[in-house]
């Protein structure tokens, strides 16, 4: 069954793997607030469902996302506004949810790369938690064309994976660069001219785990990458102590004793 979100979004579920979609072809997904809440609200039907075990973004058509469209977004000046307030105890605005809701998903993202990649759209393909593109996937940290900064968790995402020269130079030129080149910067996890499958590869053998350790072990990087050591070592130890008293340690330890591929339940919990 495939679930439409907003008319610019469909999540299809294939043996456990949610394949999000970005449908918005002819505007080679550019990211109207329709698009955004869609994602956010794809992201969201995900996470209720404990038996998907991977999530493979990926765009329709020609591109995988050209970035905000401004053009549309500029035409809803009080919907703007909205978009950059925080409400509650929320530490994400609109902008920066669209990204950061597939960070904070309880199982992998991988996000399949091709045509065009700018802007907003590579602020979401760097909080999936992998990157596969196309050789000649044009990409580019595009705000500054617009006069503007990366403002969709880019700060953190960029972080992670390039030094900080390389970030201001993308940054502050706007510059053009292709899947090798972003590949020789880590920007990206994989370069394949056919990135799908590569991340369907990559999929069959995350499902092959437990998908409480998977969970876990995306939430164990997640919290500790740039944490004192012993803070680090402390959430080592908790998120091993919750998954040894889960079915699914069990099953795995079970299977492996007798030399037998485990068979999992679905998600215990969200780690």
């Amino acid at each position: 069954m495939t679930q439409t979100f907003k008319k610019r979004v469909t999540l299809e579920k294939k043996n456990s793997i949610a394949y999000v979609t970005l449908s918005r072809a002819d505007k080679y997904n550019g990211l109207d607030f329709d698009m955004m809440e869609g994602l956010i609200e794809a992201s969201k039907a995900v996470r209720k469902d404990r038996d998907i075990r991977v999530v493979i973004l990926q765009g329709d058509g020609k591109a995988f996302c050209a970035g905000l469209d401004f053009g549309t977004v500029m035409k809803q000046p009080l919907k703007l506004i909205k978009g950059f307030t925080k409400y509650g105890i929320k530490k994400t605005n609109l902008f920066q949810e669209v990204c950061w809701c597939w960070r904070e998903l309880p199982v992998p993202v991988i996000a399949v790369l091709h045509g065009y990649c700018y802007g907003g759209g590579m602020q979401i393909a760097l909080a999936a938690d992998f990157r596969m593109a196309t050789p000649d996937c044009e990409m580019s940290i595009m705000e500054i064309k617009w006069g503007l900064i990366p403002d969709m968790t880019g700060t953190v995402t960029l972080r992670e994976l390039v030094p900080m020269d390389v970030a201001k130079e993308l940054t502050m030129t706007g510059r053009l660069f292709n899947g090798d080149e972003a590949k020789a910067m880590n920007l990206v996890t994989r370069v394949s001219a056919t990135p799908l499958e590569e991340a369907e590869k990559l999929a069959e053998a995350i499902k092959a785990r437990s998908p409480d350790g998977i969970s876990a072990g995306k939430a164990l990087f997640q919290q500790t990458w740039t944490v004192p050591e012993a803070q680090a070592f402390d959430i080592e130890s908790k998120l091993q102590f919750k998954l040894m008293r889960g079915k699914n340690y069990r099953r795995a330890l079970q299977a492996g004793q007798k030399k037998e591929a485990p068979t999992f339940l679905p998600r215990e919990r969200d780690y």
